[in-house]
């Protein structure tokens, strides 16, 4: 998600990114730094932004689970770690009380570790689930 300036791995301070005020930069109102699912585990957030990456994809009938190694993704095989992936969605999908947008990024032809192909049909079928489109 990096080219969409979201960088997961930038360490926040829960204390100040949950509980600081809209004047504070450090706070989760200035949108600057995400939260991952074990982060917010077990909190309740009144609005939320969940990124949908290329790592949970529906093929159409099927969720299609990857991981990013290196420099292409490769299927996740371990049904443990299917799980995990799965369980790590829903975590984020049960964060927000009043209100959530789902990002699902565009993909781009000209990076082949990005292509439309692997957000598509994902988009599609949230769409298809009556999630209203923000344009």
């Amino acid at each position: 998600m990096k080219p969409h300036a979201i960088d997961v791995r930038v360490k926040t301070d829960p204390v100040q990114w949950f509980l600081n005020g809209k004047q504070d930069t450090r706070s989760s109102y200035y949108l600057e730094d995400a939260a991952t699912e074990f982060q917010v585990q077990g909190l309740e957030l009144d609005w939320t932004c969940v990124t949908w990456d290329a790592d949970l994809r529906f093929n159409g009938s099927s969720w299609a689970y990857h991981d990013f190694r290196g420099s292409k993704w490769q299927n996740v095989k371990n049904s443990e770690n299917r799980n995990y992936l799965r369980n790590a969605y829903r975590v984020l999908l049960t964060r927000a009380r009043q209100g959530m947008v789902i990002f699902v990024p565009p993909g781009d032809t000209e990076d082949l570790t990005r292509p439309p192909s692997f957000y598509d049909a994902t988009f599609t079928y949230l769409q298809e689930l009556g999630i209203p489109v923000l344009n």
